[in-house]
């Protein structure tokens, strides 16, 4: 992973791409409305906002990191096969990663010889693979039985999956994508009443940090093995700085990830909390199956990959990873796009782990144990 290359990740919006901002923020609306809402690309940056910025950019250790006392890393777990698709661990250490409460919530946590739950549940890929790199998420996976089966086992590996909190039997499913080489997310809830119907209480504005703070953990306690949260920026939620700090705070400590879904361009509160807290993170601008973008999923997919691997002398590798819903379009588009593309090499087709941005507070915490960071 980018302990041996670090980069910044992309903005998902270049000239040669049509400016579909407008139409992607109303569709994210649309899509919070409705259902309820990165081996790594690692940079140590730099300057105390982070930015998206156009290209990928080499960055180099800051002063204050290359000044920093040498600090042993983690054993690296037994190498598993080749085939294997997820780092694995001693049962005792496994174990160790999990946190259970006074009133039997069973949360994800920081094992005690640190290993986070962002690093150890993300699929690993192969760092040496082409430069530029695309990755797909599917989100709010749990409406439909069906359409989740058929994502879970139809699907490339590659992609990645984010479950709704409510979704029936989840910690089922969980188990199930990640026995098809699937990295799993759980999917924030907002204020949305399909998650009330569901048994989850939405995270909201107008409630106190405490109250949205037990909500949260009673979200993670719903399943194991995710990688972190996806949160869509559309809700009030993910606008107010207020409102998150103390769920990105619990998400910190916990060794958890956290992906935003956000049309806008420029530095985010969401962006801002990630940066100082020290949580991975990774943003993406592009809804492939927007039904008004006129080119449907493949079309987008095929626009976003050949946005992606283009190159120029002076421009780092760009890196960027779209969206969808998981309705039967977009599924036999992923199929039929990654059927087509075997055997190209213009760009690593790569799980969303391997886009991750993890700025100075986070690759602090990662600096500790660098043997994370291989693949």
């Amino acid at each position: 992973m980018p302990g041996e290359q670090s980069s910044r990740r992309v903005a998902l919006v270049a000239k040669p791409r049509p400016d579909r901002r407008g139409l992607v923020a109303a569709y994210l609306l649309v899509v919070g409305l409705i259902a309820g809402t990165a081996g790594i690309a690692f940079g140590d940056f730099p300057g105390a906002t982070p930015q998206i910025v156009d290209s990928a950019v080499a960055a180099s250790p800051s002063e204050s990191a290359a000044a920093a006392p040498e600090i042993q890393a983690l054993p690296l777990p037994s190498r598993p096969a080749a085939s294997s698709a997820f780092r694995k661990l001693p049962d005792e250490e496994r174990a160790g990663m999990v946190d259970i409460t006074a009133d039997g919530l069973r949360l994800p946590r920081i094992s005690p010889a640190g290993w986070m739950p962002w690093i150890i549940n993300s699929r690993r890929f192969d760092p040496a693979g082409a430069a530029a790199r695309l990755g797909l998420l599917v989100i709010n996976v749990g409406i439909d039985e069906a359409a989740m089966r058929r994502a879970i086992e139809g699907l490339p590996p590659e992609v990645s999956l984010a479950f709704l909190p409510g979704t029936p039997d989840l910690p089922r499913w969980l188990t199930q994508a990640r026995a098809f080489g699937h990295e799993s997310y759980l999917m924030v809830p907002t204020d949305d009443p399909v998650v009330a119907e569901r048994g989850v209480r939405s995270i909201e504005a107008g409630v106190d940090g405490a109250e949205n703070l037990r909500r949260l953990r009673a979200t993670l306690a719903r399943g194991e093995g995710y990688a972190g949260l996806v949160i869509s920026a559309t809700d009030r939620v993910a606008q107010s700085e207020a409102v998150m700090r103390p769920l990105v705070a619990e998400l910190a400590e916990r060794g958890l990830a956290l992906i935003e879904i956000n049309p806008a361009q420029g530095a985010t509160p969401i962006q801002r909390l990630t940066a100082e807290l020290g949580v991975g993170y990774a943003r993406s601008s592009d809804v492939l199956d927007y039904k008004l973008a006129g080119d449907g999923v493949a079309g987008n997919i095929d626009r976003l990959s050949a946005w992606v691997a283009e190159t120029a002398p002076d421009r780092a590798p760009r890196h960027a990873f779209g969206v969808m819903q998981p309705d039967d379009e977009a599924i036999t588009a992923i199929a039929a796009w990654f059927k087509g593309r075997q055997g190209k090499t213009a760009l690593s087709f790569v799980p969303i782990i391997g886009h991750f941005e993890c700025r100075a507070a986070c690759m602090a915490r990662l600096r500790a144990h660098p043997a994370q960071l291989r693949p």
